[in-house]
């Protein structure tokens, strides 16, 4: 039975707009989603897809337009006023605190009490919850101490104590098996056939056509359609979310290196972050891509090669030498750096100036008995301000004040300091407008002509297409093939890597 609504509809989405620094990440996006359905939402990388499902879970606050849930217009709108209108969030990264049991994660904030003295009551409550649910869990089970699969039913449970009659889930299956993927879309039925709603955002298509009744699609951050998922088809998805074609983004000519023995060698890398089996190489002056969906692993390969996630198994060779006991230290020292894909929380200090921050990892060079080299940074920090074209041009600007895109430039600089012989970017022109984009390429393609091997990482495929000189594709933690970009379009990397997971789930079915 559905729950009841005044016009029938759940959340109604009126032209809502979305813009990180200036850059518009959902513009003018119109959709509804009914009571007692199990709606996807689809999209390539950056189309918009989990921004959306945040907006509807209160996490990001739409900057244009309104939404009407279930019949009441919401003025204002954030993760607490969404709950109190039914409304709750699965996050990817699972909000669960390890050391409590599941009966308290499941009633966190909802405890009894009387006279500021706590009723112990959470596990014999959560009986009565998963009775009517349909879940069964062991309510005094350490949180910690459970596979995935459960944990995600206690982030259910939680909606539910919570009331919710609609749960996001974001990106929910990305480190699942097939069997617990099977066991959270069966925990989907159940909630639709109770009547509540569920807004599934994925990148699995096989999943979205498996278990959802209606799919919307989002392209370049804008509604595509929404249709009846039984009239839907793997190509018709795609289709759809890839439209007539990008149009085409002026990336600098490509200069083919000289054939040289290998600078970087990764050989069948694992870690406990979720490599699975990386193998790839790169050679000097080269650019090299790393092609995946989201969750599939590759930002967690770049960051084991770098050290800055402990490997398990495996070999990193750098110029043909073994390079273990990987840290972030030693990888500097070894003139591999990475740019990371948060320039606002693993990149930049936002509390610090434009030259403090280019200059951090380098005040060995910029440094003499314990005194700062200052006219020394300013001048190479002027030189790197003119050379990315950094606006404003204040060597000792706020570089909280400056826009993304400048930011980036900012974040891209500090490792250009020191002229270093591998770089790893990822995510490096993410939210940046079009002109710090265009500039950004041309500082990779000037880096590796300057000999310098780049790993380059990107949700947007077009991007790696025009500016790498060999590609890998990566699934579920592991490099699975090698690619020429001339040899591929962006549709043909997406009906491969869709090709890929269906293979790897019929293997781990038969």
């Amino acid at each position: 039975m559905t729950l009841a609504t005044d016009d029938g509809v759940a959340i109604r989405a009126e032209g809502i707009g979305v813009s990180f620094g200036g850059v518009p990440v959902l513009s003018d996006v119109t959709l509804e989603i009914l009571p007692g359905e199990i709606h996807g939402l689809i999209g390539e990388n950056g189309a918009g897809k989990s921004t959306l499902g945040k907006v509807f879970g209160g996490y990001y606050q739409a900057s244009t337009g309104s939404l009407r849930i279930f019949g009441e217009d919401i003025p204002k709108w954030d993760p607490p006023t969404a709950l109190a209108n039914g409304v709750a969030m699965m996050h990817q990264e699972l909000q669960l605190v390890p050391a409590l049991t599941v009966a308290q994660n499941v009633y966190l904030g909802l405890e009894h009490q009387s006279w500021s003295i706590l009723h112990r009551d959470e596990a014999g409550r959560l009986k009565k919850l998963m009775e009517n649910s349909g879940f069964e869990l062991d309510p005094n089970a350490v949180v910690g101490d459970l596979p995935i699969a459960d944990q995600q039913k206690i982030e259910i449970l939680r909606a539910l104590a919570r009331n919710a009659k609609v749960i996001v889930m974001d990106e929910p299956t990305s480190s699942l098996s097939k069997d617990e993927v099977d066991q959270l879309h069966k925990s989907m039925q159940t909630l639709r056939d109770e009547g509540r709603t569920v807004i599934y955002v994925s990148h699995f298509l096989d999943d979205i056509l498996a278990v959802t009744d209606r799919v919307t699609a989002l392209r370049d951050g804008r509604f595509v359609k929404t249709s009846t998922t039984s009239d839907e088809s793997r190509s018709s998805l795609v289709s759809a979310m890839l439209g007539g074609g990008k149009m085409e983004t002026p990336f600098p000519a490509k200069m083919r290196p000289a054939a040289t023995t290998p600078v970087l060698e990764v050989e069948d890398l694992r870690s406990a972050t979720g490599v699975k089996g990386a193998t790839l190489l790169i050679g000097k002056g080269e650019i090299v891509g790393l092609i995946g969906l989201v969750g599939s692993g590759r930002s967690e390969i770049a960051r084991a090669v770098i050290g800055a996630d402990p490997a398990i198994s495996g070999e990193v060779r750098l110029n043909g030498v073994p390079y273990a006991d990987r840290t972030l230290a030693k990888s500097a020292e070894h003139g591999l750096v990475m740019v990371p894909e948060d320039r606002r929380r693993q990149g930049l200090v936002m509390t610090m100036a434009v030259r403090a921050n280019m200059m951090l990892p380098h005040l060995d060079q910029f440094s003499s008995v314990g005194m700062v080299k200052t006219a020394e940074e300013k001048s190479r920090t002027r030189e790197l301000i003119d050379h990315l074209r950094i606006r404003p041009a204040a060597v000792d600007g706020n570089v909280s004040k400056f826009s993304g895109g400048n930011q980036q430039k900012v974040l891209f600089g500090k490792w250009l300091v020191e002229h270093p012989a591998i770089v790893i970017l990822d995510e490096p022109s993410r939210g940046v407008d079009v002109g710090a984009r265009e500039r950004i390429h041309e500082a990779i393609a000037e880096l590796a002509a300057a000999g310098a091997a780049i790993l380059l990482i990107s949700s947007e495929i077009d991007e790696v297409l025009g500016l790498a000189h060999r590609c890998y594709l990566v699934d579920r933690g592991r490099t699975v093939e090698e690619i020429s970009p001339e040899d591929h379009t962006e549709a043909s990397i997406l009906s491969a890597l869709f090709q890929h997971q269906a293979a790897v789930n019929t293997e781990m079915t038969s």
